[in-house]
């Protein structure tokens, strides 16, 4: 998942923390680090120098610059230019940008009570300065003279594009909105600011404070490293004698993939399914009501028929139609697939006299089954040739044979979190690329998932000397118990490669600004393309080593893994479609958009023929790609993968390693992406526009 690889994007805000030293504006010039230049190995954040009371001073300060630029831009007397108006723009947000990035990297993986306070704090003061840029008479009137001349300047291909973007942005945004209107949006904006930011934290607790507790007797089935995980955190919490389950995916998934227990199944299972859905405190029910609500209003302020119409507006898809138009397509194929799943999976459980219909807790227990019974494949027979450290050198290694890129462990740099590493990256030549962080293991202070964000990106500065990004990659895997070291399953080597295609855009990003415009339905394209490369026999040999022997995985198993492809292919793709449509039935309602949250979900789903055997992968309550940039947008990861199935084809063609396949591919797709429009940087790539038919063959479809 892709985290705005340019301008971090988590919705999120901020308290100040009341200390003595708060007092004197002085004393805080002079101890915070964003006050200074960060004097540090590639000019990385200083995370241990940086606390809790630093974050507000450093947010009022840069947007106290960010209106003084803005002040002097507007008071120009010089006519416009994109020099004196859009590049001033550019820069005017220097210490606001590097305030932000650092620290929704913190809220998103080492988050705490004071900084959830900094968020919904600061939450509508970011959304009102937002607006008070966005709306600026005068600021979008030398922009609009400057898109309307712009032919009278020599502007790069960039820069045009930009420009065209920058004046759509401003349009979109409600520049040309009545005062009345605009005071109206204002208030709308600041209230979804806070909104999204509750959504997201209730869901960080509703994952934190449910356990599983159960009995020595209860771990029959479950692998070893997942019980010893279970172990020491319920031995951490005090619970002797217990083990601990939590809804955390390294503990939920492979607990309800191998316990026998159905009772025990379904009660986690439950409690996964039904965070934010509780009644309680952390209930996400009316949030999310009210979310919708006024994002359907908001749309239709701005001139749109709905939320998504003006979130399409600027993507590939243009328009919710060609995204239904997709899914439904999609759908269609799937559905079938996964109810011949249910058949198989029913079979098994009449077979061995289970009295009872397969539920949605019990998929992940006899797909497991189904997998041992039609392929001879147990996924725990898989994970001693996944050492993490192996899969990790393995991502490496393909950058190298595709980019010529080397990664460096560093030893003396600061680090967003203990557990993280960092890496120097480098080019062929040698020289300095970027920085790349690492951080693997789940923890109460992380949000769920895996994701990619920049701490910094690739830009000229003023002076017009290059300014190298630093990309950190987050996961939740389980971490090392007992003497059992982290070992993945296939789907989290995947991940490791989906991420680290994140970081390597992002690392190879030229754009020559902070502004950029990535379409978001293309976002998941160089991420996804790098998840081709991870059950490829020749790839597999690089880097599959069992854990204890050194042995490279057997091509016997590799066998085994490549005549699986297919498995599960229904369940996995239904459930995703499922969630993308819901999604985009939320948001393609129209105001006055009044739903009860629950309700809504049923109707829709039983609407739209969701078999009872599967659930949403995501359901609306813990839905956060919707609160976090994927609103209108989880349909994405569909549409790349469109995109990247037929990339992978002009590397099949000459080779998966082919440097020439690769180098073309660096140049016209990850240089350039969100200065370029996504459909021409692509064709550039690859001669013409993606064809649907290499995914559809990848899932077996055809």
């Amino acid at each position: 998942m892709k985290k705005n690889l340019r301008s971090f994007i988590f919705a999120a805000f901020c308290i100040m923390l009341i200390s003595p030293s708060c007092n004197n504006e002085k004393a805080v010039d002079k101890t915070n680090p964003f006050f200074s230049e960060f004097e540090t190995p590639f000019n990385v954040p200083p995370f241990e120098k940086i606390a809790a009371r630093h974050y507000m001073p450093a947010f009022e300060r840069g947007m106290e610059e960010g209106r003084k630029a803005v002040s002097e831009i507007v008071n120009n007397p010089e006519d416009p230019t994109f020099a004196n108006t859009v590049e001033a723009l550019d820069r005017s947000d220097k210490l606001l940008n590097t305030v932000t990035n650092i620290f929704y990297g913190q809220t998103s993986a080492n988050t705490n009570d004071s900084l959830q306070a900094i968020e919904m704090e600061i939450s509508p003061k970011l959304s009102e300065y937002s607006d008070e840029i966005k709306l600026n008479p005068e600021l979008f009137k030398r922009i609009k003279h400057v898109y309307e001349n712009r032919s009278a300047e020599e502007l790069t291909r960039e820069q045009d594009f930009i420009l065209e973007n920058l004046y759509r942005e401003f349009v979109r945004m409600g520049a040309n909105l009545s005062i009345e209107d605009q005071d109206t949006l204002k208030k709308i904006n600041q209230s979804l600011s806070v909104l999204t930011v509750q959504y997201d934290q209730n869901v960080l607790a509703e994952t934190n404070n449910y356990r599983l507790l159960v009995d020595e007797d209860d771990l029959k089935g479950l692998p070893e490293s997942l019980v010893a995980s279970a172990a020491e955190l319920a031995e951490n919490e005090g619970h002797e004698g217990k083990w601990a389950f939590t809804t955390q995916r390294p503990s939920i998934f492979p607990f309800i993939q191998y316990s026998p227990d159905r009772d025990l199944r379904r009660e986690i299972f439950n409690a996964y399914t039904n965070r934010g859905n509780n009644g309680n405190e952390n209930d996400n029910n009316d949030i999310l009501a009210e979310i919708v609500r006024l994002r359907a209003e908001r749309a239709a302020l701005l001139g749109y028929r709905t939320h998504s119409h003006l979130v399409l507006e600027p993507r590939m898809a243009k328009e919710p139609d060609n995204v239904f138009s997709l899914l439904n397509d999609l759908w269609d194929k799937a559905t079938p697939v996964a109810r011949q799943e249910v058949k198989e999976m029913q079979q098994i459980i009449d077979r061995e006299g289970g009295s009872f219909r397969l539920e949605p807790s019990d998929w992940w227990y006899y797909a497991e089954k189904l997998r041992k019974e039609k392929y001879d494949l147990d996924e725990e027979e898989l994970k001693p040739y996944f050492l993490l450290d192996n899969v990790v050198e393995g991502a490496f290694t393909l950058a190298n044979r595709l980019f010529g890129l080397s990664f460096t462990l560093l030893s003396d740099v600061p680090l967003p979190h203990p557990d993280a590493r960092a890496y120097e990256v480098k080019e062929e030549d040698g020289s300095h690329c970027g920085v790349l962080y690492m951080d693997f293991f789940p923890r109460e202070s992380k949000r769920q998932g895996a994701w990619c964000m920049t701490y910094r990106i690739h830009r000229i500065d003023s002076d017009n000397n290059e300014v190298k990004p630093v990309v950190s990659t987050v996961f939740n895997f389980t971490p090392p118990a007992g003497n059992m070291p982290a070992l993945l399953s296939l789907d989290e080597v995947s991940t490791v490669f989906h991420e680290f295609g994140h970081a390597l855009d992002a690392l190879s990003n030229k754009n020559s600004y902070n502004i950029t415009y990535v379409a978001w339905d293309f976002v998941e394209l160089p991420s996804q393309l790098l998840e081709h490369w991870v059950t490829r026999p020749e790839m597999l040999n690089l880097y599959a080593k069992h854990y204890q022997t050194g042995e490279t995985i057997p091509e016997t198993l590799v066998k085994k893994i490549i005549n699986s492809s297919y498995f599960n292919q229904g369940f996995s793709n239904v459930e995703i479609y499922a969630a993308s449509f819901l999604d985009m039935a939320y948001h393609t309602l129209e105001a006055p958009a009044e739903v009860d949250i629950q309700t809504f979900e049923k109707d829709y789903l039983a609407k739209l023929g969701l078999i009872p055997e599967i659930v949403p992968r995501y359901r609306s309550t813990y839905f956060t790609h919707i609160t976090g940039g994927y609103d209108s947008g989880y349909y994405s990861y569909t549409w790349a993968a469109v995109i990247d199935s037929d990339a992978f084809e002009a590397f099949k063609e000459k080779g998966i390693f082919d440097r020439t396949t690769a180098e073309s591919y660096r140049k016209n797709i990850l240089e350039k992406n969100g200065i370029m429009d996504p459909m021409t940087m692509y064709v550039n790539f690859r001669g013409h526009e993606p064809d649907i038919e290499p995914y559809l063959k990848n899932l077996g479809f055809l």
